[in-house]
């Protein structure tokens, strides 16, 4: 094999300069002039890279969005951490009224505040944590039994967590924290629903 052929190129097209890059270029298969700038180094078209390619991609018959299961973990976690800050700031407010009606001052008011905003936010937390664990549980099971995820499953699931959260407190306190239940997701229900018909939108169930 000759030297002259490892010195020849793969394409017999002259590469363009800096200066004749940036120029506008006729293109035969349109047949007008294109601004759309030629690589110096590569001698290719950057146009045909400018391709519209989807932004994610699905596996056949996947659902193009996350399920009751993976949005369960996000949303203890947010539960608790609201919850934790909604106690907290309740424990400022009865920290300050504890301490101002006792005539504390210095450390030990500085202690009885933290001891309220400790107490009150864990309290708050560990209740909105438990309400949002039982109501993911029961939207799971109710998606997998059932086979679609619906407002169906949004308004049993919060009847179930009520009923379930005062179960212990006996029948009439029960069946009142299950009427809680079924009036909150049938309220957010409604507004899912609202929501679709103005946005026209795929819904998305919490």
């Amino acid at each position: 094999m000759s030297d002259n052929f490892s010195r020849t190129p793969f394409s017999e097209g002259h590469a363009p300069s800096h200066e004749e890059a940036l120029k506008p270029h006729y293109t035969t298969t349109t047949g007008s002039f294109s601004r759309t700038p030629v690589s110096p180094y590569l001698n290719y078209d950057s146009r045909y890279l400018q391709q519209a390619q989807p932004e994610f991609i699905f596996p056949e018959g996947a659902n193009k969005q996350r399920g009751r299961f993976e949005l369960a973990f996000s949303q203890i976690g947010t539960s608790v951490m609201i919850g934790g800050g909604i106690g907290g700031l309740a424990g400022v407010y009865n920290g300050l009224k504890v301490t101002k009606a006792l005539d504390q001052k210095g450390k030990v008011r500085r202690t009885q505040l933290l001891n309220h905003i400790m107490k009150q936010g864990s309290g708050t937390a560990n209740t909105l944590g438990t309400l949002t664990v039982l109501y993911s549980a029961c939207g799971v099971l109710l998606q997998f039994f059932r086979g679609e995820d619906d407002h169906v499953n949004t308004v049993i699931a919060g009847s179930a967590t009520g009923l379930l959260y005062k179960s212990t407190a006996g029948l009439r306190t029960c069946a009142f924290g299950g009427a809680i239940g079924l009036g909150i997701s049938s309220l957010y229900c409604l507004y899912l629903i609202a929501q679709e018909n103005s946005s026209n939108s795929s819904p998305k169930y919490l």
